[in-house]
């Protein structure tokens, strides 16, 4: 249909039975002190470097943005409630994307903007409420260029001084699994993130620390 546009989230909203927001952010185990994300099929369901085509434009107060061909770009459903449960719960974020289109990823992620809790949302989180606000802010130090992952990771060590074995790391391919040489802790994403898929993470960080099990349901 002329003048239509597809907007790429890639997924249908949450169901019920899949929590949007980490239950282990807010369980009382011990967290990883960094947190990184791959943005291609990760955060986002698309490439940048290939499927859209600039200028942009924010649309929706930031919920997505259009290309010159008219079609919508924004994170999988998810995404929002983590980053806002991470800001909640203090846990530092950054980004490791090998994209050859960083100029545009991070225009990207200044028009996106992750929407305050709602005041539901606020009341039924342990975690103290988290404001909104740009999507870039959300993120210290994003490592956006072309190359090994192993060396993204190496910048974020030498600038936020986080050790690689208190570092966890989503990604969409499992070639990037290489940065285990370093030491930090990665997780294959298959769907794109969300709530479930970073609990999953942080389970498999903490087994591999020796550091127990969730209390939440226990």
């Amino acid at each position: 249909m002329a003048g239509s546009s597809t907007l790429r989230t890639g997924v249908s909203p949450p169901s019920a039975t899949q929590p949007t927001s980490p239950s282990t952010f807010t369980d009382g185990l011990p967290l990883p002190k960094l947190i990184v994300f791959d943005l291609d099929y990760t955060l986002w369901p698309f490439w940048i470097d290939t499927h859209v085509s600039p200028p942009l434009k924010a649309r929706g107060n930031g919920g997505w943005a259009t290309d010159r061909s008219g079609e919508s770009f924004a994170f999988y459903p998810s995404v929002p409630s983590v980053l806002r449960a991470a800001r909640a719960s203090g846990i530092p974020l950054s980004l490791a994307s090998r994209t050859y289109a960083p100029e545009l990823a991070q225009q990207l992620l200044k028009m996106l903007v992750v929407p305050a809790a709602s005041a539901s949302a606020s009341a039924a989180s342990a975690a103290a409420p988290a404001a909104g606000g740009r999507a870039l802010d959300f993120f210290v130090s994003p490592q956006i260029f072309p190359g090994d992952k192993r060396t993204h990771l190496a910048n974020l060590h030498r600038l936020t001084g986080v050790a690689y074995g208190d570092v966890l790391f989503f990604d969409d391919e499992g070639r990037n699994a290489n940065v285990e040489s370093l030491g930090v802790c990665f997780r294959l994403v298959r769907d794109g993130v969300s709530g479930r898929e970073v609990d999953a993470g942080v389970a498999e960080w903490r087994r591999r620390k020796g550091l127990g099990e969730s209390k939440i349901g226990g």
